[in-house]
């Protein structure tokens, strides 16, 4: 994921729509949909099975778990002075020995038991699921044509997309994948460097030294390590001699969050366009998450668009959905804009999606022996903002690198279950009310803004509307048992004739002038988020 790590991501980023065009033989022409966002935007709708789902769940796996360290473990790893490699270098040796490649062949993934998860994904409500394709590590997780680095050859051997398309499709559930290829150029760029301080100052790191050569009779041979590495597009030069010299090259160049292709490696870009041409051909997937603000890689990124478009109009006559991040809002009519670990401000008028996790996005063991996870609460709160402004959740729920999830997410995805038993039914089908809510709890709009956010009230209320019933949520328990509603306050055009708590009975109430005030009682069908279904007249 695109993480705002100090040091990692530059503050001017830029997310260029244009680039050179690498377009591989045989690209689907057919279908009314080319590579321009005008096309795009004046031909999408989004689907309605999108708008109807609501909640996903998604499976960011890969080797970077294997440590259970957390985040982007990949490039920090060669970073000198950052905690990952402090890490690293304590638990498996220096980077220039123990590389992230030595972390393919320790995936096994042999807890991996995608059935038993989907029990629990789907008891929790999930009604689309997202199985990571690549990460910025450039090892693809299905049974890439043209890419070496998969899972078929290495780590589990064992087509990961695959099978969770298979268990999904078996379910009546959508499936989608994630790829995040396009920035490995860039964000590998640390592993061709070098201490820049201590006993091992200046020796370089394993990416900067291995040939396809040297996996003579090894695990890995056949295979060129640069092909995984991308190559040394912002190598740092001999000669830097401190940490923050070494930290500043990279921030100022490989950290940046750069969508362009990389201009003196075409071959990078015709590999990627072959790689998700092959990625959309083989798993004919509902949905696409690229990791990028807007699309990848210029016109390459618009040319993977349309194509899927086509495609998909071709395969079971109806359009998917495709995510992209900081969309301008012209943007946001043709493809769906996702906003990762943030917020909306606002009821949107296109659909769109807010990406989160309850953890890190790799899996980090620490989050679980310090019983930190976002709890399911916390969740459940986020799910019933999201939808009431127009949205859907995606969350992720970090997969051991064996495969497994921990006693504490278990039992996360088991509360969220008990949840949606009661008030599912004002979360699936639903459309937005005229208003998504009212409340004193602010949101800051954008992306990474959940650090900041306050906790919500029993003030908070969200609405959702389903055929002649409109859904009110306070997104706690009101103190005093009073659910207040400015919005439906008398002399408004709409009269409340019943309110009924989703999981109880009928509840009392009174219309004045200022307020709709419900009587919630003691008994809590639900631990949070009570939802009441009020039927009357000029409410929907």
């Amino acid at each position: 994921m695109s993480l705002s790590r100090r040091g990692l991501l530059g503050a001017g980023a830029s997310a260029s729509l244009l680039g050179a065009c690498a377009t591989a033989p045989g690209v689907t022409t057919r279908g009314p949909f080319r590579a321009s966002w005008d096309s795009l935007i004046a031909g999408y709708r989004t689907p309605d099975w999108f708008r109807d789902a609501k909640f996903g769940i998604w499976s960011h796996w890969g080797p970077q778990c294997v440590p259970e360290f957390g985040d982007w473990y990949g490039r920090q790893m060669y970073i000198q002075g950052n905690p990952f490699y402090d890490h690293h270098v304590a638990t498996y040796g220096h980077p220039s020995r123990f590389g992230f490649m030595d972390f393919i062949d320790m995936w096994k993934a042999d807890r991996w038991d995608p059935e038993g998860l989907l029990d629990l994904y789907q008891a929790a409500g999930a009604r689309y699921i997202v199985s990571m394709a690549n990460h910025h590590d450039n090892l693809d997780l299905f049974d890439s044509v043209h890419h070496a680095w998969n899972v078929m050859r290495v780590g589990p051997r064992r087509d990961i997309v695959g099978t969770w398309e298979k268990a999904v499709r078996a379910r009546g559930l959508r499936f989608g994948v994630s790829n995040h290829a396009a920035h490995a150029w860039h964000w590998w760029q640390t592993a061709y460097g070098y201490d820049a301080e201590g006993p091992l100052k200046g020796v370089r790191y394993d990416a900067a030294r291995l040939t396809k050569a040297d996996g003579a009779g090894k695990w890995w041979e056949g295979l060129d390590p640069q092909e995984l590495y991308t190559g040394p597009s912002f190598a740092p030069p001999d000669g830097i001699d401190s940490i923050a010299a070494m930290n500043a090259w990279h921030d100022a160049r490989d950290g940046q969050w750069i969508e362009t292709p990389p201009p003196n490696n075409p071959a990078f870009t015709r590999s990627w366009v072959l790689r998700q041409r092959d990625l959309i051909t083989k798993y004919r997937p509902d949905m696409v998450y690229f990791d990028n603000y807007g699309l990848p890689l210029g016109r390459d990124g618009l040319e993977a668009t349309a194509e899927y478009y086509n495609a998909s109009l071709e395969w079971r006559g109806e359009l998917p959905v495709v995510n992209g991040k900081r969309l301008e809002p012209e943007q946001r009519k043709g493809i769906t804009e996702t906003v990762e670990r943030g917020f909306s401000d606002a009821l949107r008028l296109e659909p769109w999606q807010t990406d989160t996790c309850i953890g890190d996005w790799h899996y980090n063991r620490a989050r679980f022996t310090n019983h930190a996870y976002v709890p399911a609460h916390g969740v459940v709160q986020r799910l019933v903002d999201v939808v009431s402004k127009n949205g859907n959740l995606l969350l992720n729920i970090p997969q051991r690198g064996d495969g497994s999830i921990d006693s504490d997410e278990r039992k996360i995805l088991v509360d969220i279950a008990a949840w949606m038993r009661v008030n599912g039914e004002a979360i699936f089908d639903t459309r937005p009310w005229r208003l998504y809510g009212e409340g004193p709890t602010e949101v800051q709009a954008g992306m990474h803004g959940e650090g900041a956010a306050r906790p919500w009230t029993g003030q908070d209320i969200r609405f959702t509307v389903k055929g002649d019933a409109l859904y009110a949520f306070a997104l706690d328990w009101p103190q005093d048992r009073r659910m207040v509603v400015r919005s439906l306050a008398a002399g408004l055009a709409a009269r409340v004739e019943k309110a009924e708590l989703l999981g109880g009975d009928a509840l009392p109430f009174v219309q004045t002038d200022q307020a709709l005030i419900i009587d919630l009682p003691d008994n809590r069908p639900v631990a949070t988020a009570p939802a009441v279904r009020l039927s009357g007249s000029g409410l929907t």
